[in-house]
């Protein structure tokens, strides 16, 4: 980090303890949401709006062996600058899948902020590295600003060979972690059985305050839903390490977020990530 910014950093909460490792993570990425019916032009008003989010994101984290402690800001834009509606439309002609003809109707431009605080605590590990066992991992925490506001909590089990001392499998979302080894023990690092397997299962439940993708703009009139105050999202799925990959899959089961959704969302996420 640039000498400039070290008294700003050393200024936040929650990451700078005494004796705890530290990483920095920098990360871009784009959302993209449609209604169920892409091939409508019109609005269709008791489904969620058309609508982006493209942003940059640094996050610090701060560990031991038993804590993690994360704070991220994000900052982007959301609506037609996002570039969301450029690429889903170029996605779906190299696939040859249905054109999205309702971007028109999208949510407008604004600037977004998104402030992310995440606690996660090893509760429970049974059973010596290099050998069968298991453990259980929680996590606390919440997300400021205009794009996202909520609280959320859950925890993860994991079962299986090996199972390094990281703080669990994260699929994209607000405050997930780096990935990073936590100890000198993990598989990746420890130059010895350079492998794992294991399956695991997370909970995880949001009281969401605000979200600018089902609420609509925060500053202008756009189209919105009905949002439901709490939404769960049931998380299962398997990682392999070898040496220094990690190779994860998850799927995801996610209760309705809005009133008139017609199905329950489910989706996957794949995650390769390289330690050094």
């Amino acid at each position: 980090m640039p000498d400039w910014s070290l008294p700003y950093i050393r200024w936040l909460p929650f990451i700078n303890e005494p004796g705890f490792q530290r990483n920095v993570a920098l990360c871009m990425g784009q959302n993209i949401y449609t209604p169920e019916d892409i091939s409508r032009e019109d609005l269709i008003e008791d489904d969620r709006p058309y609508a982006g989010w493209a942003y940059l994101g640094i996050a610090f984290h701060s560990k031991n062996e038993r804590r993690l402690d994360t704070m991220e800001f994000q900052l982007g834009i959301v609506g037609p600058g996002s570039g969301a509606e450029q690429t889903q439309r170029l996605v779906h002609r190299k696939i040859d899948s249905q054109c999205p003809n309702g971007w028109d109707n999208q949510l407008k431009n604004e600037p977004g902020l998104a402030i992310v605080y995440e606690r996660k605590l090893r509760l429970l590990q049974v059973g010596a590295s290099e050998a069968p066992g298991f453990d259980i991992i929680t996590h606390l925490g919440g997300t400021l600003g205009n794009v996202y506001t909520y609280a959320n909590a859950g925890m993860e089990a994991r079962a299986g060979w090996n199972i390094p001392p990281d703080f669990g499998d994260s699929i994209i979302h607000p405050g997930g972690d780096t990935d990073a080894p936590a100890s000198a023990l993990d598989p990746r690092l420890s130059g010895k059985y350079g492998y794992s397997l294991y399956v695991f299962s997370a909970v995880s439940g949001r009281a969401v305050l605000r979200d600018i993708f089902l609420d609509g703009n925060t500053f202008t009139d756009s189209h919105s839903v009905d949002k439901k105050y709490f939404v769960a999202d049931l998380c299962v799925g398997v990682s392999l390490l070898f040496y220094r990959f990690k190779l994860s899959y998850a799927q995801v089961f996610r209760t309705k977020e809005f009133y008139g959704q017609k199905d329950n969302p489910s989706f996957g996420s794949i995650t390769l990530s390289f330690s050094w």
